[in-house]
């Protein structure tokens, strides 16, 4: 069996439901969207912005979400 771990997070309902509509009309999995998106945090040491090619660390990641969404 493969070493695997749990990880558990709240989500507004409004976004939860928005981005899994998107992911089932992309036949993407949540399991496999959240698989993607921390191997692309490995891959980067970070988190890339599409629009400037700019990778952010977490810290600033979760300033802009701050100041954004007050999350």
């Amino acid at each position: 069996m493969a070493n695997t771990s749990a990880v558990y997070a709240r989500i507004d309902t409004n976004l939860k439901e928005n981005a899994e509509s998107i992911l089932s009309q992309l036949g993407i999995s949540p399991f496999s969207a959240i698989r993607m998106l921390y191997s692309q945090i490995v891959l980067t040491k970070g988190v890339e912005s599409l629009k400037s090619g700019r990778i952010y660390t977490a810290d600033e990641v979760d300033a802009q979400l701050a100041r954004e969404f007050g999350i």
